[in-house]
């Protein structure tokens, strides 16, 4: 089977690399910074791709055979830039929908979110079929709702053969480490700091699903496998709570409702002193939990770890500086931080190539 990843250079796409490289495919990985050669093993072909800027017509080229494409690129950084964020996510998927529709790619699986869905009405966890309107307060939402509705449309329009769309929750894995500490904790705050926090000043009531890369990655796997379409929720059952994220860190949790640590984040967002805007606190408290039995029914998919064991090896990751072998998942250093910061600026001035 030929397969495109676009985004294939990210936490979930070396996991699917990973996962694909057991198997004879060929792979086509698509990406704005590109690593050459094999990621772990897998044997890929690499075609350096900017999906702000590319055309439908240049796309649509590196379909061309595809027995079916994965689209997993997004972007999370620089937060403060909505517009190069919203085009990235939202603009490259239209893309990504049209040059499939041109090249007559007979199957699409996109990687949707937990942050489609509409905030909770209750505890109950959410199957495919709850409202994908999103959380009106988080960015990230509304681009992942945004995209849901480009494949809505394109469906409609019969001009696309099988369409997925699989909604994970919070994704991790411990070569991540380093990446994900870009993103949730400022780059002047060392790795190790993490191992010094006494008390968790976090609500309570926060609970949230949690899904390892490798077992998202193993889904992808079984719908293209099958070919089957539709929605799928992934997730680890029961979901990572506070007090779980407190006694990995070994710290006391204290409870802050969410609504006094709202203009806390808010406001070191402002100063720049961290990338998180308070949208993604506004998800963490208002999203629903997942309902992932139909992908346990009709894929045969289940999760290898659960939520505590996934954030164990992620904040292990983090605490090692962990990285992958490609660009996106680099090791990060406060020295690297201070370096960037001198040669390139702040993160949302940096010019990208």
């Amino acid at each position: 089977m030929r397969i495109a990843v676009t985004g294939a250079t990210g936490n979930v796409g070396t996991a699917l690399l990973r996962r694909l490289a057991r198997e004879d495919h060929e792979v086509v990985g698509l990406a704005r910074r590109v690593p050459g050669g094999t990621v772990d093993g897998a044997p890929v072909t690499w075609r350096s791709v900017d999906l702000t800027r590319v055309t439908g017509h240049e796309l649509a080229e590196v379909f061309a055979g595809a027995d079916a494409v994965v689209h997993l690129a997004w972007g999370f950084q620089p937060s403060q830039d909505l517009a190069y964020l919203r085009e990235l996510g939202v603009g490259g998927t239209r893309r990504v929908v049209g040059a499939v529709a041109a090249a007559g790619v007979p199957h699409l699986v996109h990687m949707s979110s937990l942050g489609a869905y509409s905030p909770r009405r209750d505890d109950t966890p959410a199957d495919e079929a709850y409202p994908t309107d999103g959380v009106p307060t988080s960015r990230y939402s509304r681009h992942k709702v945004a995209a849901e509705r480009l494949l809505d449309e394109a469906e409609a329009g019969s001009a696309l053969g099988t369409v997925t769309r699989l909604r994970p929750g919070v994704v991790g894995q411990r070569a991540a480490g380093s990446a994900l500490l870009r993103y949730g904790v400022p780059g002047f705050v060392p790795a190790r700091a993490l191992g010094w926090l006494p008390v968790l000043p976090l609500d309570r009531g926060l609970a949230i699903s949690v899904v390892h890369a490798d077992d998202v990655a193993d889904a992808v796997v079984r719908v293209l496998d099958g070919r089957v379409g539709g929605a799928f929720n992934l997730a680890a059952d029961p979901p990572l709570t506070a007090a779980d994220i407190a006694e990995v860190l070994g710290a006391r949790l204290v409870h802050v409702p969410s609504s006094v640590l709202r203009p806390v984040v808010d406001l070191a967002w402002r100063l720049r002193l961290q990338q998180v805007d308070t949208g993604w606190l506004d998800m963490a408290f208002a999203l629903p939990l997942l309902d992932s039995g139909r992908a346990r029914t009709e894929l045969g998919w289940a999760p290898t770890q659960d939520a505590v064991a996934v954030f164990r090896e992620v904040l292990a990751g983090m605490r090692a500086t962990a990285e992958g072998p490609t660009p996106v998942l680099r090791r990060r250093t406060v020295a690297g931080t201070v370096r960037d910061a001198v040669r390139h600026g702040a993160v949302e001035r940096r010019h990208r190539p």
